[in-house]
């Protein structure tokens, strides 16, 4: 089919031709209260033409695959395609760029075969396992209550071939697997609080069921009689669950579109040292069988393991073939496919497990956040102003829960004050961000 698309566009005068053919199967058992909820099934496919002719070049995507439905489209595309401006910066990526071992598309290692042993009742079955609502209401507490739980699985399977008209044929194929809860609780005066957490991986089995419930309530219990506290500069310890809130406005601000567009406060950025010494952030989508593994991007051009930020030196920006011929930068790929924070501690990089308990005891006193309510940052100046929640800590321990805070800063600032990064991001992430920590960080209340 998409070879099909390739040689017709040609022959209808396209001077070159990039195609992604995709396919999706989402499955999901909702339960509420105990009791099943919801079932959903969806499935999807298009097809996706990025037409380059006669200096011109058109993106379109269409979900009616017969031949006679695309070629009549094709027609129409190339048609549109002659309307628009030229575009001497568009082109295909060198040939030597893309990808050439994405095969059979299970090369990243992402595909679980079991998958396909997967019904409607055994994935209604995973999500009434998941729920512990019974058990609780047999059991109630005399310090809070139960006022709903809600609990999910889902699964899916995506594959995706890409091909152009210079050769390259490159396949993905991956599996993924998830659990959800989230409790609502009242405690005894009437106070309502909630909390969820969530587990997924490539393979249903590598999911833990058990757990999930038992830790959202953890979560909510845990926020029970929260306090007001002073405002001033604390160290503060992110949790691994919500560090990337901190970490993805820099990723967006590497990406060369915002730098084009003078949207980004790391302009002219490359090759210095705006960073720590201390933090090192890879792009590591090369490592089969995690989360956010990829052989190539969107373009077909090959991913690599490289670095984002060495030793705080900024080390690239994320530069598709467009981008590449706009600004004069070196392509690289058009975005981060799996990024990894380094850990270590202030004296330099640990060879030593970097639990969050060790980080607590490190910065001694402070506060620690567990959740982002709200807030942005400027693009084009790097300043920030977050909501956060999360809990005070003393000599290493919580102490108690805080609200209705508020962190304000600079990011590059903010990095610059990074005393330690630990070695705990959770494996279902794609981003791996562990718990981090910061000096000098100013909260208000």
């Amino acid at each position: 089919m998409a070879r099909f698309c390739i040689e017709r566009a040609l022959e209808l005068g396209a001077s070159a031709i990039r195609v992604s053919l995709n396919k999706n199967v989402t499955d999901s058992a909702t339960v509420f209260n105990g009791q099943l909820d919801k079932v959903t099934h969806s499935s999807d496919r298009s097809i996706f033409l990025y037409l380059f002719v006669d200096g011109k070049y058109g993106t379109f995507s269409t979900n009616r695959l017969e031949r006679a439905d695309l070629d009549a489209f094709l027609i129409k595309a190339i048609d549109t395609t002659r309307l628009l401006e030229s575009d001497p910066c568009r082109s295909l990526p060198q040939k030597a760029r893309t990808v050439q071992d994405a095969v059979t598309g299970f090369e990243a290692g992402l595909f679980d075969k079991a998958y396909f042993e997967e019904d409607v009742d055994s994935r209604i079955a995973k999500a009434l396992r998941l729920s512990k609502y019974e058990k609780l209401m047999a059991s109630p507490s005399k310090d809070w209550s139960l006022i709903s739980e809600e609990c999910e699985w889902s699964d899916s399977v995506d594959d995706t071939i890409l091909l152009d008209s210079q050769g390259l044929e490159a396949r993905h194929t991956e599996t993924s697997a998830g659990c959800f809860c989230e409790m609502n609780v009242s405690d005894k005066e009437g106070n309502k609080y909630s909390g969820y957490w969530w587990d997924s991986s490539w393979s249903a089995d590598k999911v833990d069921l058990e757990e999930c419930a038992e830790k959202a309530l953890k979560k909510v219990l845990k926020q029970f009689s929260p306090k007001r506290s002073r405002g001033g500069k604390y160290k503060m310890v992110v949790d691994t669950s919500v560090a990337s809130r901190l970490l993805t406005p820099v990723i967006n601000a590497l990406n060369a579109s915002s730098v084009q567009q003078k949207m980004s406060f790391l302009e002219d950025s490359l090759g210095k040292k705006l960073f720590p010494a201390n933090l090192t952030i890879m792009d590591m989508g090369r490592e089969a069988g995690k989360l956010g593994a990829r052989l190539y991007d969107s373009e077909g051009v090959a991913v690599r393991n490289a670095p984002i930020i060495e030793n705080g030196v900024v080390k690239q920006y994320f530069t598709n073939t467009y981008l590449a011929a706009k600004t004069g930068f070196e392509p690289t790929v058009e975005d981060v496919s799996r990024p990894c924070v380094k850990a270590f501690v202030q004296t330099g990089e640990s060879s030593g497990n970097i639990e969050l308990q060790d980080i607590l005891k490190l910065c001694g006193s402070g506060v620690y956040v567990t959740g982002f309510n709200g807030g942005n940052s400027n693009p084009v100046t790097g300043d920030f102003s977050f909501g956060v929640e999360g809990f005070r800590f003393k000599n290493g321990k919580i102490t108690h829960p805080v609200k209705e805070m508020l962190i304000t800063g600079n990011l590059i600032e903010l990095w610059n004050n990074l005393i330690a990064a630990g070695s705990d991001a959770r494996a279902c992430t794609r981003w791996q961000i562990p718990s981090l920590a910061f000096s000098d960080v100013c909260f208000s209340a």
